[in-house]
């Protein structure tokens, strides 16, 4: 695999893990001990950190990719593994 490949694969993964870090750590108003501000939705998040966001997923997606890697390279899981219906012909 190019390095490129592996670079845009990485930001995949990066980019997907956004999602899947960002509801940890959340506090509400109500949670946190807050007034809310007026027209303040009640699941609004109480402080926004980007930076400690940022890490987080910087470190979740770089296991997620380290181990997609080291699957690539040693080919722990292949898609006829993954062929529960029998439909895998061959072909790539």
């Amino acid at each position: 695999m190019r390095w490129t490949s592996a670079l845009a694969i990485y930001f995949l993964f990066w980019a997907f893990s956004v999602f899947f870090v960002l509801p940890f750590g959340v506090k509400t108003s109500d949670e946190a001990g807050v007034e809310r501000v007026p027209g303040q939705a009640e699941s609004a998040p109480h402080e926004f950190h980007p930076g400690k966001i940022a890490k987080r997923v910087t470190i979740v997606a770089t296991i997620l990719w380290s181990l997609y890697m080291l699957n690539f390279h040693f080919g722990w899981l292949t898609p006829q593994m993954l062929d529960v219906f029998g439909t895998w012909n061959g072909v790539e």
